[in-house]
């Protein structure tokens, strides 16, 4: 059986249209892609309770915990501090991280 890289998305759920077409392009490259289960700032109200927002949070944490590698949705260059907080999180634990728009890290 073929090993398959594990990938979580990872960005600001406005770019919801970002998404979509990266999970396509990852997975016809042969990855597996994890992404976020609702997209609280493109429609789904049910993320914008405060202890659903915290459990979806605590999660997408497990999400790249398990993955490679993040994969970071950031259309115009924009990551937030939910956004920024995952990366530093999937740095911490050895994960490799890209991003749609590059990034300087000067």
């Amino acid at each position: 059986m073929k090993k398959y890289k594990v990938i979580t998305l990872c960005g600001s759920t406005k770019f919801r249209n970002e998404f979509e077409m990266v999970q396509k392009v990852l997975t016809l490259q042969g990855n597996i892609v994890i992404s976020v289960g609702l997209f609280g700032h493109s429609g789904d109200t049910e993320a914008l309770d405060e202890k659903t927002k915290l459990m979806l949070d605590d999660m997408h944490k497990r999400k790249i915990y398990m993955a490679d590698e993040i994969f970071v949705i950031n259309a115009g260059g924009y990551i937030g501090k939910s956004t920024k907080s995952e990366i530093e999180y999937a740095i911490k634990n050895g994960k490799k991280v890209n991003y749609l728009v590059e990034v300087n890290h000067e």
